[in-house]
């Protein structure tokens, strides 16, 4: 990824008027992945012999209204190679309009592919923009990419740029994906983020697989879309187990070992079985709320009230017809 410095002059003066930065670690209680992300400049790529450095690969999938001329193709060979894959976009827009065009094509471009980690904002082109204008920008680019897909997207930034330019409450969702080369961690200021989820810590990565300079990345479990499975949060069936049992001892739903297992009969599990338990860890429900929907609801009022999207309402709760909910209905919100 390639960083505008000629923007740091512009907005000096906010930068004198900020508190000073402290260094941001890992999101709390989630492993970190070696990592890397590449593009077009990397050429061709051997995700086979990368996948014995890296855990986790991020591709460029596009950028404006263009797509990287090797998006298909790295897809697909880090698809083959079965490594930890996401996708980001490097977005151009100057406008909402243009924002929500290009967030629309970076959904098509990922449906056209497997990931397994959350699509990630590269947008750090900033010339002739007002800190008000992008940020606008941006957050439209992303609640629109959420929209599309269903999964919260990374915010990707220069510790310049998360401290100057996306210190605001309203980016506090999005995990943050910080570059500071050369730093221990990086240095971010307020109070926006808790932890990053991504750290790009130099551009002059030499990995197998790879012709050349590589940026290195450390990722955490966060970037993830799918859960690992250890032993810690699996469960061997035992004679006389049903799951509607094994959902009571571990605070989860029959639903959502059902989903978890691609169990095809509820009613038919056999001992010595291996289930996976989908929650979370301590024993949390899977999902902290539901709601019951009242008269006159809607799943967009419904969205907007719980801070999600339709798409991921109707996708953790299997609605067919986002325009078809019922009074009295419960549905869990994620």
């Amino acid at each position: 990824m390639k960083h505008f410095l000629a923007v740091v002059m512009s907005f000096f003066t906010v930068l004198a008027l900020t508190t000073a930065p402290f260094a941001l670690e890992p999101s709390p209680s989630s492993p970190v992945y070696d990592g890397a992300d590449v593009s077009v400049f990397q050429g061709e790529i051997d995700f086979v012999q990368l996948r014995e450095a890296v855990e986790v690969v991020y591709i460029r999938a596009g950028f404006g209204e263009t797509a990287d001329s090797r998006f298909a193709e790295n897809a697909a060979k880090a698809a083959a190679a079965d490594i930890h894959r996401g996708f980001y976009f490097y977005v151009t827009a100057r406008s909402e309009a243009e924002a929500e065009a290009q967030a629309h094509y970076f959904a098509s471009l990922l449906s056209k592919t497997q990931y397994d980690c959350r699509p990630a904002m590269d947008f750090e082109a900033f010339d002739g923009l007002s800190i008000r204008e992008i940020r606008t920008i941006g957050l439209t680019f992303l609640r629109a990419l959420e929209e599309e897909t269903g999964s919260v997207p990374l915010l990707y930034a220069d510790a310049w740029a998360a401290s100057a330019v996306w210190n605001d409450t309203d980016f506090s969702t999005y995990p943050l994906w910080a570059a500071a080369y050369g730093a221990e961690e990086p240095e971010v200021e307020g109070e926006v983020w808790s932890g990053w989820a991504g750290f790009q810590y130099t551009d002059q990565g030499d990995l197998p697989g790879i012709t050349g300079r590589v940026d290195l990345d450390r990722f955490t479990g966060t970037v993830l879309l799918t859960k690992e499975w250890t032993e810690e949060n699996t469960y061997t069936v035992q004679p006389g187990d049903t799951l509607w049992g094994i959902a009571r001892q571990f605070h989860t739903t029959v639903f959502d070992l059902v989903k978890a297992n691609d169990i095809q009969n509820p009613n038919l599990i056999y001992p010595s079985q291996i289930l996976r338990i989908p929650e979370s860890g301590g024993g949390e429900p899977a999902f902290e709320h539901t709601y019951r929907i009242q008269p006159g609801d809607t799943l967009w009022g419904i969205a907007r009230q719980f801070h999600t999207t339709v798409s991921a309402l109707a996708k953790v709760n299997g609605i067919q017809n986002p325009n078809l909910i019922y009074p009295g209905q419960t549905i869990r919100v994620p």
